[in-house]
């Protein structure tokens, strides 16, 4: 099936409709969403799964005109790998 975009989530669900890996973005404020969890069922470990679903978040709150925090381990090391979406990035003070 693929990924579904949802409003401040965005899964990725196989052929069998079962959710396999999803990245969620809670609003902070109007302009502001927070990157707070990347799940990846142990099947789908090691395929690069979790990197497509941060670029899919990365892409979809660009295009929303929103920053995002990044408290989830796994968006902070991503985001440090790919300096092409830093943009989005808001700097806690």
């Amino acid at each position: 099936m693929g990924f579904v975009r949802e409003k401040n989530r965005i899964l990725y669900v196989d052929e069998q409709g079962e959710k396999k890996a999803e990245v969620t973005f809670p609003e902070v404020d109007e302009n502001t969403v927070n990157i707070d969890h990347t799940f990846v069922d142990p099947s789908m470990r090691g395929t690069g799964l979790a990197g497509k679903l941060m670029k899919e978040a990365a892409e979809q709150i660009q295009e929303e005109g929103k920053k995002a925090v990044l408290t989830c381990s796994y968006a902070v090391q991503w985001f440090e790998r790919h300096t092409e979406y830093s943009s989005i990035v808001k700097k806690l003070v």
